[in-house]
């Protein structure tokens, strides 16, 4: 069950969140998100009139948010950001949580975007919304550490993009080694950037 001091609409998008980490928004289920929320019996219409594509679509603005709140957390761990600290401070997360986890749950913005992107899902907009909320927290990092803003966008993609096809890779695997290799391999050109 979702944390008990949120309140039931909060809970349900947590949930939803949760749940499509685990098996992607089309596999998702109101029932279920009631459910795992622990949210009162018929609140789902009340707070949700749009449906299941509102509240999907406001569990992947929720974890775009989520990103880029842990993002902004990177320059309180360390007296001198790089951007290779970056990344690997975003691959930590997810080695920490499938250490101590398990590999059930993913990124639930590439879950979703399995199962929607390629379609015509009134749910694309958030989903192009919660990428570009994290991307912008990746940038805004990145030119804090004297990047221009320019080159800081596309160091922004190579590291999501990279962090993302880690996090599946190590799903399949059931194995962190590939977010350790793209911490090893892509530390260095990301650092090099920042000393141009």
């Amino acid at each position: 069950m979702a944390d008990d001091k949120r309140g039931p609409r909060e809970r349900m998008v947590y949930s939803t969140a949760q749940l499509v980490r685990a098996q992607g928004p089309a596999a998702t289920g109101v029932r279920e998100v009631v459910e795992h929320s622990g949210a009162p019996r018929g609140s789902f219409q009340h707070y949700f009139p749009g449906g299941k594509d509102q509240l999907v679509g406001e569990a992947l603005l929720w974890s775009g948010d989520f990103a880029a709140r842990w993002v902004a957390t990177y320059p309180r761990t360390t007296s001198r950001p790089t951007p290779g600290g970056l990344f690997a401070y975003m691959v930590k997360q997810w080695k920490d949580e499938f250490t101590a986890r398990g590999y059930r749950r993913g990124c639930p913005v590439m879950a979703a975007t399995a199962d929607l992107a390629g379609g015509d899902s009134a749910v694309n907009e958030q989903l192009r919304a919660a990428l570009e909320r994290w991307e912008r927290a990746v940038v805004d990092e990145l030119v804090r550490m004297d990047i221009p803003r320019r080159r800081a966008r596309r160091l922004a993609t190579l590291m999501i993009s990279a962090l993302e096809g880690a996090i599946m890779s190590a799903r399949v695997r059931r194995d962190v080694g590939p977010l350790t290799t793209v911490v090893a391999e892509l530390s260095p050109v990301l650092n090099a950037a920042a000393e141009r």
